[in-house]
């Protein structure tokens, strides 16, 4: 099924962290832009569900997609670490053909 990403367990976690005290009509919305210097860029934003998103739940964490993001999304997981060195999210997409040398974009 196109669309279908996983969670860590840290990312549920950082998620439910950020969703905390929203609606339960909002998830973190995760988008494929074109842009970056490789041709396309990862967007994430707290926002309400869309009546045309896919919706992804773990653990109370909810994600959501529009139709041309979970396309280039398809078979990602998404982890998140928090280290010394950098905290953040991070996409282990399998769909990327190449990144670029600042790593906030790829091609497909």
């Amino acid at each position: 099924m196109v669309g279908e990403i996983t969670l860590s367990d840290r990312a549920a976690e950082k998620i439910r962290q950020l969703l905390a005290g929203n609606s339960d009509e909002k998830g973190l919305r995760l988008r494929v832009v074109a842009g970056g210097c490789s041709g396309f860029e990862y967007k994430m934003a707290i926002d309400a569900i869309a009546a045309d998103d896919r919706v992804i739940e773990k653990n109370g964490a909810r994600i959501l997609l529009d139709a041309t993001s979970a396309v280039h999304l398809n078979g990602t997981e998404l982890d998140y670490k928090d280290d010394l060195m950098q905290s953040g999210f991070v996409f282990i997409n399998p769909n990327v053909k190449s990144t670029c040398g600042c790593g906030t974009s790829f091609s497909a």
